[in-house]
């Protein structure tokens, strides 16, 4: 990547740089990747640019997130068979590997957009496993919920979206997190 701070600039630099790694370094250019083009239009290594009172800095590139997302739900699918141990297990794994790599983003908003989602979807599992009634009461008066909030939520015949949305009155997010599931905000926090 070259940077340069004009658009004339980037192609004379362009038409100079591309003999010289060709002929004396002798390495092959892709013609189809190497492009002149604004800093917001780049994607490296899953970071996108972005300036910001005049520093470059760095974002998720849209690809980059909804891969994320779709990692995250392939974990957390609700037919998977997995064990609750294994997949907060899976899901610690991978949200650690995913932050770690690409901590040097601003991705604050990003992160607590997706801790809500996610929550939702963990709540929906567990729905999912409270299939029978009575075994929803027994679960909604162990969280320590009153009578009719039990016999509300435990009655429901939404799906498991719309009901992991109610549940969010049981399953709180300190009860989520006492769980053991990562909140990913709580992590890119931590190690940025």
């Amino acid at each position: 990547m070259i940077f340069c701070r004009s658009r004339k600039s980037a192609q004379r630099t362009l038409a100079n740089i591309i003999p010289f790694i060709e002929g004396e370094l002798f390495l092959k250019v892709n013609r189809a990747k190497t492009t002149v083009t604004h800093v917001g239009k780049v994607k490296y290594l899953g970071y996108a640019f972005y300036r910001n009172k005049g520093k470059c800095r760095f974002r998720l590139h849209p690809k980059t997130v909804s891969k994320m997302k779709a990692k995250v739900r392939e974990i957390t699918r609700r037919n998977k068979g997995w064990s609750n141990d294994y997949r907060r297990q899976k899901l610690a794994e991978y949200v650690r590997g995913w932050i770690n790599y690409y901590k040097l983003a601003d991705m604050k908003g990003l992160m607590a957009e997706t801790d809500e989602w996610l929550r939702r979807r963990i709540r929906a599992i567990y729905w999912k496993q409270w299939k029978k009634v009575k075994t929803r009461y027994r679960n909604l008066r162990a969280l320590k919920l009153e009578e009719w909030q039990v016999h509300q939520i435990a009655n429901s015949r939404k799906g498991y979206w719309r009901a992991a949305q109610i549940l969010r009155v049981a399953l709180t997010n300190k009860i989520i997190a006492r769980l053991g599931y990562i909140s990913m905000l709580d992590y890119y926090l931590k190690v940025s």
